[in-house]
């Protein structure tokens, strides 16, 4: 049997519930850590990640000795103490320089992990750019360009996307306000060649580029506006790395959607904006040859036509009675 925990008191109830399955789950939380050797560039770049999701977000100052690939059971452990679904760890090496490690969990176990090269040379931190900041947590657009992200089969440049969009996403709502669409975050996927898709050496692989915009909207004399996109910050270009695909029965388990208590819809029955009931009838199918038009003279048969007609149904042998002649007066 599986272990139940019982609750003591009513705050421990209410942590149990905020952690039970939801048909509905809560906006993921984000924890960031650093291993024991971690760069400057990498601990800026987890800062600037961090702002930019600091309502569903946690972070640990404190170096860790972990190593993702290799055993990843204590990212397990701060998954599963602080309510946490989704790591980013940073670390820096010789031979993976400036590396962040994105990792999603289910139920509290490791379900895929994927690597990001940063590229430092490149790399702009959030206080380079003197632009208006955005509210603390406000959703951004987001948009990914490159046909990698299109591929049918799963790779790592879906696993990216599926990762950022994770990531970026918040809290689920159906009702957008036009005025809380400040930035959009741009993902654009470089083409590859063909010979960077025979190697397997990750300095060789498409870059990832991602960019974070400002939107501005400005008087255009018509009724739209004219918008505008001002470079907000911050600046990354990534290679991936190793990945860890998620396991099938897990992913299967991850992705099965809870049986709702709503009623169901009937079929063919709708109601439209102003409650009024709307039902949609199927008749069968209809006898065009029985259709009565409308009687105009050019859909009459001809009278030639139709005295062929009468001479067919005449039975061969049967004598035809006499007309009687017309006697003039």
């Amino acid at each position: 049997m599986l272990r139940q925990i019982k609750p003591r008191n009513a705050r421990s109830k209410r942590a149990l519930e905020k952690r039970a399955p939801k048909p509905v789950e809560n906006p993921k939380t984000a924890l960031f850590l650093r291993g024991t050797s971690c760069s400057q560039i990498t601990q800026d770049a987890l800062t600037d990640l961090y702002a930019l999701r600091r309502t569903h977000a946690k972070r640990f100052q404190k170096k860790n000795p972990i190593h993702p690939f290799e055993d990843a059971s204590s990212l397990a452990f701060f998954s599963e103490k602080n309510d946490c679904s989704l790591l980013l760890f940073g670390s820096s090496n010789k031979k993976r320089p400036h590396t962040i490690t994105f990792v999603r969990t289910f139920d509290y176990k490791i379900l895929d992990m994927l690597e990001f090269y940063l590229d430092g040379e490149t790399f702009r931190s959030l206080s380079q750019f003197k632009t208006e900041k955005v509210p603390v947590g406000t959703r951004p657009l987001m948009v990914f360009a490159g046909t990698a992200f299109e591929s049918p089969v799963p790779n790592a440049f879906t696993m990216a996307k599926s990762m950022l969009l994770d990531f970026f996403r918040g809290e689920i709502s159906d009702k957008i306000d036009v005025e809380g669409l400040r930035y959009c975050v741009v993902v654009t996927a470089d083409e590859p060649t063909s010979s960077e898709v025979a190697t397997d050496d990750p300095a060789s692989k498409p870059v990832l580029r991602l960019r974070v915009y400002n939107i501005r909207t400005k008087r255009s004399g018509q009724r739209l506006p004219r918008v505008e996109l001002e470079e907000h910050g911050p600046r990354m270009d990534f290679r991936l790395g190793r990945m860890q695909e998620p396991d099938e029965a897990m992913l299967k388990e991850a992705m099965r959607k809870a049986k709702t208590t709503e009623e169901r819809t009937k079929k063919n029955i709708s109601t439209d904006i102003m409650g009024d009931k709307i039902g949609r009838i199927h008749m069968g199918k209809l006898d065009l040859s029985e259709l009565q038009t409308r009687k105009m003279k050019g859909l009459k048969r001809e009278r030639d036509q139709r005295d062929g007609d009468d001479e067919e149904e005449t039975v061969v042998g049967e004598e035809q009675p006499k007309q009687k002649k017309k006697v003039k007066a």
